[in-house]
């Protein structure tokens, strides 16, 4: 970077001075030029002439001076200060769940503030394109209800059950019908003029406890979504880790190792199978064990024997500093302590366990935060756009 700055290239300067005016307005205060110039070290006809451009893109705005700025006053002389504030309602971003049971969709600002959300239940059996023409519907009545047009959008974030690529093609995905091989990427696509990111909602979830949940500070970081046949995203150095496939923190196939419970039977108090996607049923066999039920208590250990070397595996692998559960799991009493206790069996050096904190949204705020990291990649790069307007 040194010496293409000494290269006098004066496009390049522009980019660098108007990404970093940009960072120090994005704290959604009003500043004046005088603070801008304190805070960028640019001089003051440099930011004069960023905030110019800035304007005129709309990103922008100039303010009224505020009441409260302790610059009032008869003593004060010469201009009055100019005020300037980042315009984070000029585009918005979206998270979107595509779940087994319900569709959640989050709209943001630039800055990644809420300011609408949607959630439709759906059926779990719901084929590929039903479930697609919700995904829709659902999109279409936040951005409705927040009063927004869709070509303000400037990126997606979508969330989904299974292993995905790159290019957003579910390369496996058992849990919905028709799943399997869905280019996702390719068919939201078509519905947005603007970039559309696809990732495993367990990947997300960590994401989102790393933003603003029970994560917050660990680089790091397994999150476990628990469940009768388990999915985990691992996060290192603060940085998604997907495999070279996606296909990182599948432990839910660990079974397929010749372990000799099946995912279905850990739970099953009747000796028949149990359907993973019936969270009823699961809770109500959690609830019974909870409540000194026998036969519910061996099927409860079965589960946590089973979670428990799931996350192990990960645990040894990548020894995070702390393991987050969530799920349908999260939430339940008497999962977290015998889960903490047993994995200090099971590990050389016994990481810190917590729930998750965000709840039932937590995949969509994931799915918001690979968004917004699209858009800060967006308002602060310094090369230009290869192709088009730098928001497809």
């Amino acid at each position: 970077m040194a010496d293409r700055l000494t290269g006098g290239d004066s496009s390049l300067l522009r980019r660098i001075n108007a990404a970093v005016t940009l960072r120090a307005l994005r704290t959604g205060h009003s500043v004046t030029l005088t603070q801008l110039v304190g805070e960028t070290g640019l001089s003051r006809p440099t930011v004069e002439g960023v905030i110019e451009g800035l304007v005129e893109t709309g990103l922008v705005a100039e303010v009224e001076q505020p009441k409260d700025d302790g610059q009032n006053g008869a003593g004060r002389r010469g201009r009055p200060a100019r005020w300037f504030r980042f315009r984070a309602e000029a585009g918005h971003i979206l998270g979107i769940e595509i779940g087994v049971h319900d569709i959640r969709v989050v709209l943001a600002d630039l800055t990644g503030e809420v300011v609408g959300s949607h959630f439709k239940p759906v059926d779990e059996t719901l084929e590929a394109e039903d479930r697609l023409a919700a995904v829709r519907t659902a999109v279409a009545e936040v951005l409705r209800k927040a009063g927004i047009s869709r070509d303000n959008l400037w990126a997606v974030g979508v969330g989904t059950p299974g292993i995905v690529d790159r290019d957003g093609t579910v390369q496996l995905g058992t849990a919905m019908p028709g799943w399997t091989g869905l280019d996702l990427g390719a068919r939201l696509r078509r519905s947005f003029r603007c970039p559309v990111l696809i990732e495993n909602d367990a990947n997300l979830a960590a994401i989102a406890e790393h933003w603003q949940g029970a994560a917050v500070g660990a680089g790091d970081v397994v999150f476990v979504m628990a469940g009768l046949s388990p999915g985990a995203g691992s996060l290192i150095d603060g940085r998604l880790h997907r495999g070279f496939g996606g296909a990182a923190g599948e432990i839910g196939a660990l079974h397929l190792l010749g372990q000799e419970v099946t995912p279905e039977r850990l739970l099953s108090t009747t000796g028949k199978p149990l359907n993973p996607l019936d969270e009823a049923a699961v809770a109500r066999v959690l609830r019974l064990a909870r409540e000194g039920d026998e036969v519910a208590k061996v099927a409860m250990d079965r589960f946590l024997t089973r979670l428990v070397q799931g996350v192990a595996a990960l645990v040894l692998a990548i020894d995070p500093r702390l393991v987050v559960i969530g799920g349908w799991a999260a939430g339940l009493d008497g999962v977290l302590e015998p889960l903490r206790e047993r994995l200090a069996q099971f590990t050389l050096r016994a990481p810190e366990v917590a729930l998750a904190a965000l709840g039932s949204e937590v995949v969509a705020m994931g799915a918001l935060r690979v968004a917004l990291d699209q858009v800060e990649d967006q308002l602060f790069a310094v090369d230009p756009p290869t192709t088009g307007n730098g928001r497809a």
